[in-house]
Protein backbone atom coordinates (compact mmCIF):
# COMPACT_ATOMS: atom_id res chain seq x y z
CA UNK A 1 0.00 0.00 0.00
CA UNK A 2 1.11 3.53 -0.99
CA UNK A 3 2.55 5.66 1.79
CA UNK A 4 2.29 3.38 4.45
CA UNK A 5 4.18 5.06 7.36
CA UNK A 6 6.33 2.94 10.11
CA UNK A 7 3.41 3.54 12.43
CA UNK A 8 1.14 0.52 13.50
CA UNK A 9 -2.14 0.78 11.83
CA UNK A 10 -5.19 2.43 13.31
CA UNK A 11 -7.27 -1.35 13.27
CA UNK A 12 -10.68 -1.06 13.40
CA UNK A 13 -12.29 -2.70 16.63
CA UNK A 14 -15.79 -4.24 15.74
CA UNK A 15 -18.12 -1.76 16.33
CA UNK A 16 -15.65 0.79 13.86
CA UNK A 17 -15.76 -2.24 11.27
CA UNK A 18 -19.61 -3.13 11.66
CA UNK A 19 -20.40 0.72 11.18
CA UNK A 20 -18.15 1.05 8.57
CA UNK A 21 -19.31 -2.36 6.37
CA UNK A 22 -23.16 -1.86 6.96
CA UNK A 23 -22.74 1.89 5.59
CA UNK A 24 -20.65 0.52 2.81
CA UNK A 25 -23.00 -2.24 1.48
CA UNK A 26 -26.20 0.17 2.81
CA UNK A 27 -24.77 3.20 0.32
CA UNK A 28 -24.06 0.83 -2.35
CA UNK A 29 -27.48 -1.09 -2.57
CA UNK A 30 -29.28 2.29 -2.24
CA UNK A 31 -27.53 3.90 -5.15
CA UNK A 32 -27.95 0.44 -7.07
CA UNK A 33 -32.01 0.69 -6.27
CA UNK A 34 -32.40 4.27 -7.33
CA UNK A 35 -30.74 3.92 -10.67
CA UNK A 36 -32.85 0.66 -11.06
CA UNK A 37 -35.75 3.14 -10.15
CA UNK A 38 -35.18 5.15 -12.78
CA UNK A 39 -34.26 2.91 -15.70
CA UNK A 40 -37.97 2.86 -17.00
CA UNK A 41 -36.96 6.68 -17.44
CA UNK A 42 -33.88 5.97 -19.14
CA UNK A 43 -31.67 7.43 -16.86
CA UNK A 44 -29.02 6.50 -14.37
CA UNK A 45 -28.30 8.29 -11.42
CA UNK A 46 -25.52 10.06 -12.96
CA UNK A 47 -27.54 11.90 -15.59
CA UNK A 48 -30.50 12.43 -13.04
CA UNK A 49 -27.98 14.13 -10.86
CA UNK A 50 -26.61 16.14 -13.45
CA UNK A 51 -30.07 17.16 -15.21
CA UNK A 52 -31.02 18.04 -11.57
CA UNK A 53 -28.13 20.35 -11.54
CA UNK A 54 -28.92 22.29 -14.43
CA UNK A 55 -32.43 22.67 -14.03
CA UNK A 56 -31.71 24.74 -10.74
CA UNK A 57 -29.24 26.78 -12.51
CA UNK A 58 -29.79 30.04 -13.89
CA UNK A 59 -31.09 29.50 -17.65
CA UNK A 60 -30.70 26.18 -16.71
CA UNK A 61 -26.85 26.13 -18.06
CA UNK A 62 -23.36 25.69 -16.08
CA UNK A 63 -20.03 26.23 -16.85
CA UNK A 64 -18.93 22.10 -17.18
CA UNK A 65 -15.90 22.80 -14.22
CA UNK A 66 -18.51 24.08 -12.01
CA UNK A 67 -21.47 20.73 -13.20
CA UNK A 68 -18.76 18.40 -12.24
CA UNK A 69 -17.87 19.63 -8.73
CA UNK A 70 -21.74 20.18 -7.61
CA UNK A 71 -22.46 16.58 -9.47
CA UNK A 72 -19.35 14.95 -7.87
CA UNK A 73 -18.14 13.42 -11.10
CA UNK A 74 -14.85 13.74 -12.45
CA UNK A 75 -14.50 16.18 -15.25
CA UNK A 76 -13.40 13.53 -17.43
CA UNK A 77 -16.66 11.28 -16.40
CA UNK A 78 -19.10 14.52 -16.65
CA UNK A 79 -17.50 14.55 -20.11
CA UNK A 80 -18.31 11.40 -21.36
CA UNK A 81 -21.73 11.63 -19.50
CA UNK A 82 -22.39 14.95 -21.65
CA UNK A 83 -21.50 13.21 -24.76
CA UNK A 84 -24.27 10.00 -23.69
CA UNK A 85 -26.58 12.92 -23.19
CA UNK A 86 -25.96 14.84 -26.22
CA UNK A 87 -26.93 11.62 -28.08
CA UNK A 88 -30.22 11.47 -25.91
CA UNK A 89 -31.22 15.18 -26.85
CA UNK A 90 -31.08 16.04 -22.72
CA UNK A 91 -28.21 18.73 -23.02
CA UNK A 92 -26.02 20.74 -25.41
CA UNK A 93 -22.41 22.57 -25.03
CA UNK A 94 -22.31 25.59 -25.90
CA UNK A 95 -18.27 27.54 -26.03
CA UNK A 96 -17.65 29.68 -23.15
CA UNK A 97 -17.29 33.45 -25.45
CA UNK A 98 -14.64 34.74 -22.40
CA UNK A 99 -12.60 31.41 -21.84
CA UNK A 100 -11.87 30.00 -25.27
CA UNK A 101 -11.40 26.49 -23.73
CA UNK A 102 -14.45 26.71 -20.94
CA UNK A 103 -17.76 25.11 -22.05
CA UNK A 104 -21.25 25.21 -20.68
CA UNK A 105 -23.52 22.87 -20.56
CA UNK A 106 -26.57 23.45 -21.21
CA UNK A 107 -30.36 21.65 -20.62
CA UNK A 108 -32.73 21.05 -23.88
CA UNK A 109 -36.18 21.38 -23.49
CA UNK A 110 -36.21 17.83 -24.17
CA UNK A 111 -34.09 17.10 -20.87
CA UNK A 112 -36.23 19.22 -19.10
CA UNK A 113 -39.08 17.24 -20.19
CA UNK A 114 -36.69 13.97 -19.02
CA UNK A 115 -36.01 15.59 -15.72
CA UNK A 116 -39.90 16.53 -15.02
CA UNK A 117 -41.45 13.44 -16.07
CA UNK A 118 -38.30 11.34 -14.08
CA UNK A 119 -38.74 13.66 -10.73
CA UNK A 120 -41.69 12.22 -8.61
CA UNK A 121 -40.83 8.98 -9.22
CA UNK A 122 -37.68 9.69 -8.17
CA UNK A 123 -38.77 11.24 -5.17
CA UNK A 124 -41.04 7.95 -4.69
CA UNK A 125 -37.72 6.24 -4.38
CA UNK A 126 -36.16 7.56 -2.23
CA UNK A 127 -38.83 8.58 0.13
CA UNK A 128 -39.65 4.84 -0.02
CA UNK A 129 -35.93 3.05 -0.19
CA UNK A 130 -34.47 5.64 2.55
CA UNK A 131 -36.38 8.16 4.14
CA UNK A 132 -39.34 6.46 5.26
CA UNK A 133 -37.03 4.26 7.18
CA UNK A 134 -35.75 7.36 9.41
CA UNK A 135 -37.38 9.21 12.05
CA UNK A 136 -36.84 13.15 11.81
CA UNK A 137 -34.28 12.76 14.51
CA UNK A 138 -32.45 10.12 12.73
CA UNK A 139 -32.54 12.45 9.26
CA UNK A 140 -31.00 15.41 11.94
CA UNK A 141 -27.84 13.26 12.94
CA UNK A 142 -27.56 11.91 9.68
CA UNK A 143 -27.27 15.18 7.95
CA UNK A 144 -25.00 16.32 10.74
CA UNK A 145 -22.45 13.14 9.92
CA UNK A 146 -22.66 13.90 6.64
CA UNK A 147 -21.82 17.20 7.40
CA UNK A 148 -19.08 16.57 9.23
CA UNK A 149 -17.77 13.80 7.25
CA UNK A 150 -17.97 16.43 3.92
CA UNK A 151 -16.71 19.10 5.45
CA UNK A 152 -13.31 16.99 6.49
CA UNK A 153 -12.94 15.72 2.84
CA UNK A 154 -13.70 19.26 1.64
CA UNK A 155 -10.41 20.21 3.59
CA UNK A 156 -8.21 17.14 3.23
CA UNK A 157 -8.86 16.92 -0.84
CA UNK A 158 -7.44 13.95 -2.98
CA UNK A 159 -4.62 14.79 -4.47
CA UNK A 160 -4.07 14.36 -8.61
Amino acid sequence: MAGQNATTPRWLNPAEMKAWRRYIIASRRLLEALDYDLDHHELSMADYEVLAQLSDAPERRMRMSELADVAMLSRSRLSHRIKVMEKAGWVKREACPIDKRGYFAVMTAKGWKAIVAAAPDHVDSVRGRFLDHLSKEDQKVLAEIFERVSDSLKENPLED
